[in-house]
């Protein structure tokens, strides 16, 4: 078995050397055209999928109760919108409330999409009335500062005003595109216009303390096509980086500007810095102007500081943020494991800003990163009974480390409630002359591309298995391009059309099929999915003289659940450890283990998603080498 080098760590890109240290450089090229790729919305997408589907039916019997409860009944944050609609009470809870309401909104919606429940539509009807109640006649929406002093109301950038009406929007948009109801997004498109209405002005500065907004009003532009809204993000992010900021107070430390990207203009970023959550949401928001403007200052600068937080900052489970103390980023190279933060909201921020570069660039590199992110960091975020969460991911765990049914700051939970069930929007996307499909999840759609519409229907046993079966059905024969991601893990591949080899071609990590497609063409890829030994980059210290293992999409863990701690403690590979996959139906809700065997012992490796699922035990990503 031969050991893989990877880069900073993290990075996703196997090199075939022991000692090489390469540098992975992304560069946009010539800049796509606005609305060039366009990820395929949710609400167009069913998911068939045994892998991701029993995952969102859990998110609709598990998650969202839970989140619904601590909403509604176990704290004040439902209590907070119904005072706000009187005007009077004592508000409940944090500043920042308000967003988690929204979150499980957005929850509601991508989960309505994929499995109508009336029960849950009247719940999420329920508190939008609420929601409307509590808005002002100007527009104005925070229940914070209704019952606590309309007076100082936008005096405060740290206070989260502008990011909860963030993800008020996100969840207007998604409610409608689920449901057809408009009502929210009625609320959520006049407190733009409210915003929009304050700042955008002559002399009228202002820096948003926690990224969010940006990326949201690109959404509410989507959504109405009034691009008062795209102004609005591209506003607010050119504010930052121009002193008008006061940097961010948290956990009772007044922090540099860098903590909340405002120490440079956007266009001048070249590195990451400061809190990870926020860094992603304001990169995310970039990216997401580009993609409509072709603005090439923000192209340029989100592709440096992407290399810099893939090459140099990124785990190899595609998480994010080493520090517990800023919740973010330190030096370059710092990858603990045991201490490792990796909050599971960077890595949520990770899947929205990768799909974003790829809809910017039409480059499946960014894809290849999104799926690492999602499919390890992000996931493990959530139990497997959808009940119980991380807030921390670390790479290594002494066996204290566990999942909660809620946090204080309860970001996480909300988070994990809508990405999962929005899982349909980052499967497909399209161009003028191209379907793409980018995420190799059981699924169907209809895509519109060259003025035709194609029904797609995708089938694998993916992750755990290589195998892809597309069908087209166009409802006119003609020529179109079809891109088929392929993951930077794979180094083997074969495309076969109808049953034949065809001519492909290959560029920005896509397989392109260039054809006459009629009704009824199918695509087979298979993917060869070997075990992978990765070694990291050598200026990682934390992970000197160590491998992890990977699979596929999936980065593999030892837990003490399959051995004893001493065992977890003082496990080693060597150069004549053999690999052997193999699928266990009954493990952890059917996984594929993998088994390691050689002269340093025999070792059960399980995904690392999947840790912390039995009873509390040791666990490690990487492992010593000998």
């Amino acid at each position: 078995m031969k050991a893989y080098s990877f880069i900073a760590g993290a990075i996703f890109l196997l090199i075939l050397t022991s000692c090489a240290v390469a540098q992975q450089t992304v560069s946009f090229g010539q800049v796509a055209r606005a609305g060039q790729v366009r990820p395929i919305n949710f609400s167009q997408v069913t998911l068939t999928d045994d892998f991701w589907l029993p995952r969102i039916e859990r998110v609709q019997v598990a998650t969202l109760p839970v989140c619904i409860e601590q909403t509604e009944v176990k704290t004040g944050r439902m209590r907070n919108f119904e005072k706000a609609a009187r005007r009077e009470g004592k508000h409940e809870g944090i500043y920042f409330d308000d967003s988690d309401v929204y979150k499980v909104i957005e929850g509601m919606a991508y989960t309505l999409k994929s499995k109508r429940d009336s029960v849950l539509e009247q719940k999420a009807d329920a508190w939008i009335d609420k929601i409307a109640a509590a808005q002002l006649p100007d527009g104005y929406l925070n229940t914070y500062y209704t019952l606590t002093g309309l007076d100082k109301r936008w005096t405060d950038m740290e206070k989260h005003e502008d990011y909860c009406a963030g993800h008020l929007m996100e969840a207007a948009v998604a409610y409608a595109d689920a449901t057809g109801k408009r009502k929210l997004l009625t609320v959520a498109t006049r407190f733009a216009d409210h915003i929009d209405s304050t700042f955008r002005l002559a002399n009228r500065p202002w820096v948003s303390g926690h990224q969010e907004i940006e990326l949201a009003l690109v959404k509410l532009y989507h959504a109405t096509r009034n691009d008062r809204y795209l102004k609005l993000a591209n506003w607010f992010l050119e504010q930052r980086g121009k002193g008008y900021g006061k940097g961010a107070i948290w956990n009772n430390k007044t922090w540099g500007a860098a903590y909340c990207q405002d120490d440079v203009p956007v266009r001048q970023i070249t590195d990451i810095k400061g809190h990870a959550v926020r860094a992603m949401y304001l990169y995310t928001g970039m990216a997401d102007v580009a993609a409509e403007t072709g603005d090439k200052g923000y192209i340029d600068a989100t592709t440096r500081v992407w290399n810099d937080v893939v090459n140099r900052n990124m785990y190899v489970t595609g998480g994010i943020g080493s520090s517990v103390h800023n919740e973010g980023f330190t030096e370059d190279y710092d990858l603990p494991n045991e201490s490792a933060y990796c909050e599971t909201c960077a890595s949520v921020g990770m899947v929205f800003w990768n799909q974003r570069m790829n809809a910017a660039s039409g480059d499946a590199r960014y894809v290849n990163v999104l799926e690492r992110s999602l499919y390890n960091a992000a996931l493990a975020g959530v139990q497997l009974s959808g009940d119980r969460f991380f807030y921390v991911n670390p790479l290594a765990s002494a066996g204290n480390h566990h999942r909660k049914p809620w946090y204080g700051t309860a970001c996480c939970p909300s988070n994990v409630s809508r990405l999962l069930p929005s899982l349909g929007g980052y499967i497909y996307a399209t161009g003028p002359d191209a379907l793409y499909i980018n995420l190799y999840v059981a699924s169907e759609t209809t895509a519109k591309v060259s003025n035709r519409s194609i029904r797609v229907q995708q089938q694998s046993d993916y992750p755990w298995d290589g195998v892809i079966r597309i069908q087209l059905d166009p409802d006119q024969s003609g020529p179109f391009a079809v891109n088929l991601r392929r993951p930077d893990w794979c180094k083997t591949y074969r495309v076969l059309v109808n049953g034949k080899k065809v001519a492909f071609s290959e560029a920005n990590a896509y397989l392109t099929i260039k054809r006459n497609w009629k009704k009824g063409d199918s695509i087979l890829l298979t993917l060869d999915m070997p075990v992978e030994v990765v070694e990291a980059d050598p200026r990682v210290k934390a992970n000197i003289g160590k491998r992890a293992i990977q699979r596929g999409p999936l980065v593999y863990c030892l837990e003490e659940a399959d051995h004893d701690s001493l065992t977890v403690d003082r496990a080693s590979f060597s150069a004549d450890t053999k690999f052997t996959a193999q699928f266990q139906p009954n493990l952890l809700g059917g996984i594929t283990t993998i088994r390691a065997s050689g002269s340093t012992g025999t070792y059960t490796l399980i995904p690392y998603y999947a840790w912390d699922n039995r009873q509390p035990g040791r666990m490690k990503v990487w492992i010593d080498w000998k």
